[in-house]
């Protein structure tokens, strides 16, 4: 088994557990987390296949590797942004639940 088939076999188990994470917890915060996982998966992948690129003999592509580092700092501006929104709405709310209440009963 290869370091490249390893890395990407680790990348699709972590982007499956992200997958299972978003569409399984209603909670936007451990939705949030369960992207967060899931993006991990996608940049160890793109690292992987990069790595194999070099591993074969080629000489090292640095394009693969700066949009990696972009694509990670975005990542991390996107979360910290989605966190915020969330501490907002459990200001403004008062829960962090995005679903609709319960319509009260006028008895």
């Amino acid at each position: 088994m290869t370091d490249a088939l390893l890395y990407g076999l680790a990348a699709c188990g972590l982007i499956g557990l992200g997958l299972y994470g978003l569409i399984a917890n209603p909670a936007p915060l451990r939705k949030i987390l369960a992207f967060n996982i899931m993006g991990g998966g996608v940049f160890l992948f793109a690292g992987a296949i990069a790595r194999r690129g070099a591993g074969a003999g080629f000489g090292g592509d640095p394009v693969p590797q700066a949009l990696l580092i972009t694509g990670i700092v975005v990542a991390f501006s996107a979360t910290a942004l989605a966190v915020a929104l969330v501490l907002r709405l459990n200001a403004v709310a008062g829960d962090t639940s995005l679903a609709e209440p319960p319509p009260a009963d006028d008895d």
